[in-house]
């Protein structure tokens, strides 16, 4: 299986997402990241942060953010090995973040609110790159 960290999506997922519309339906996105060992920001500050600690102020804004819109950081946690399978690299961390939906979220991922745009450049400054897996509720019994 090849796998391709990225820190945005391309065109073509982008299409992707808008094109199904579940505007009713909550989305969960299932974030595998990968930081850098030392934060990078764009307009060349200086900083003593790593990666993870830039992507952990980003991450503070973005679940306080959640709460205002009607969603919820639903998990977090540090990735500490592979049980089953295996890959060349495992990713840092691992985030569920639910959305009330793809519309909402849609109309988030260009933000013009100070606090989120700021969020944005520590999330860019920690991380190396993500996969960023949609998902919805599923009934198991089916």
């Amino acid at each position: 299986m090849k796998f391709e960290n990225r820190v945005y999506p391309n065109k073509e997922q982008m299409k992707g997402f808008f094109e199904e519309n579940n505007d009713d339906q909550a989305v969960f996105m299932v974030n595998l990241l990968k930081f850098k060992d030392k934060a990078e920001y764009k307009d060349g500050r200086e900083t003593s942060l790593t990666g993870s600690e830039a992507y952990a102020i980003y991450g503070k804004i973005m679940e306080k953010h959640l709460k205002e819109i009607g969603g919820e950081l639903i998990f977090k946690s540090k990735i500490t090995r592979m049980t089953i399978g295996k890959v060349e690299e495992l990713w840092d961390a691992v985030a569920i973040a639910k959305w009330p939906s793809k519309k909402v979220m849609g109309e988030n991922m260009m933000p013009s609110d100070p606090e989120l745009l700021e969020g944005y450049q520590h999330r860019e400054a920690g991380l190396a790159g993500q996969l960023n897996i949609e998902s919805v509720d599923m009934d198991f019994s089916d």
